[in-house]
Formats: structure tokens, sequence, C-alpha cells
């Protein structure tokens, strides 16, 4: 039981860090909306998009059923290498492309063409989301993977609801924009600290060893440390 309540606070946690730049994309859609851009196909596809991130991270929880936790856990280090990555490099944050506002299309029913726009924007501004939920589910036992799913998709509507109180509140969207983005990367890498402990892969010295060491490499790659023989010349 204190498992499945741990999964809750995990699972909101995880959500919020992959999808704070959703939040300024859905506030743009839904300044969009008109007579053939509804809320409605805002909301749809914006479930759409993110089953589809979902379906696209459970094959990490299939390969948790056959590898040992310990092992699993060294998945943590991708939100860790993603957070780091964001960290280091924000130089760049590419804009999606927004859908059509006004399509010229009769057809406005549930999987209209506006809403499965919004859903490839979705699922194209997503690659974090497949970073961090993969290695997520693959340390997730079923009852905690059931409760983690309905956290995100419970999340998502509440996302709508918050992004589209935002366009009546444009200051707060400004600042959203602002201060909440440089917050995600230690969200991030806390959250792939977590999964690194949760998983027990810290228990055993040589996935310690190796965490580390992959952690030292990103922050090579990344031009933040010098290797010992680059420093000595």
């Amino acid at each position: 039981m204190s498992e499945l309540i741990t999964a809750v606070p995990a699972s909101i946690t995880s959500f919020a860090a992959t999808n704070v730049d959703d939040i300024v994309i859905l506030t743009l859609l839904f300044s969009q909306v008109n007579a053939t851009f509804q809320r409605r196909h805002i909301v749809t596809g914006q479930y759409l998009g993110f089953a589809a991130l979902v379906l696209v991270s459970l094959p990490g929880f299939l390969g948790g059923l056959i590898m040992p936790q310990p092992w699993i856990g060294l998945l943590g280090l991708v939100p860790i290498a993603i957070g780091l990555g964001q960290l280091f490099n924000r130089e760049e944050d590419e804009e999606a492309d927004l859908p059509s506002a006004a399509p010229d299309t009769a057809f406005a029913g549930l999987l209209s063409p506006q809403s499965y726009g919004v859903a490839a924007v979705t699922f194209a501004n997503g690659g974090d989301n497949i970073g961090i939920y993969m290695p997520l589910f693959a340390s997730s036992e079923l009852p905690n993977l059931m409760v983690t799913l309905g956290v995100f998709f419970s999340l998502v509507g509440v996302w709508c609801y918050t992004a589209y109180c935002l366009t009546r509140q444009p200051a707060i969207a400004t600042r959203l924009t602002r201060y909440g983005s440089p917050c995600v990367p230690f969200v991030l890498i806390a959250i792939g600290a977590f999964i690194l402990w949760d998983s027990g892969t810290l228990e055993n010295q040589l996935l310690t060893v190796i965490a580390i060491a992959t952690v030292y490499l990103c922050l090579v790659m990344l031009g933040r440390f010098q290797p010992p023989s680059e420093v000595e010349n």
C-alpha cells in the first residue's frame, strides 16, 4: 500500500516536469479558438497525443518484467542526461508548429482533422516524455503502473483546464514561461535520482560505478568538465 501511495506524488512530479512546455503550447492553442477550431478539438487532440506517448513508452514496463530491478534502475540515467542537457544547453528552444486555427473543413466531429493536428503537436513535443516515462514504467510493478497511468490521464484534463484559464490571465502565462522552464532540468535530474535509488541500483557497487561514470561522461560531452589528460596539457 505504501508503494502505491508513493506512486502518486512520483507520477504527479514526472508529469509536471515533462509537460511544463505543453502548458505554453496549450495556452497558445486556446487563444486561437474560433468557430472551426474549438476547445473540444484541443482537449481531444491532447489526449490522443498523450496516449500515443504512453503507448510508445510501455515497452519499458515489459522490459522491467524480464530484467533485474537494479539493472532496470540504470534507465534513471536517461532523465538525468536529459536534465543536464537542458541545464547546460539553453540557447535554443524549438517552437512547435501550431496547427491551423481555421482549417477549411466541414467535419468538426470528435476525431476531426483539428484534433489530429493538436495530437501531432503533442506527440512531436513529447521526446522528453518518452525518455522519462520509459524508465519510470520499467521500475514499476503493475499496480503502480495502473496508478501512474490514472494520475497521468487525469492530469491531462487538469493541464487543459489550466491552460484555458491562463488565456484569461496573460501575465500569469508570461511568468510561467519565464520561471517554470528553468526549474524543469532540476526536476528531471531529481526524478532520475529517485529511479536509481528506488530500484536499488545504488546498492550495487558495480552499478553505482556505472552510474557515476555515465554522469561524468555526460558532463564531459556537454563541455562542463575536461578529462584529466586535457587539463594537464
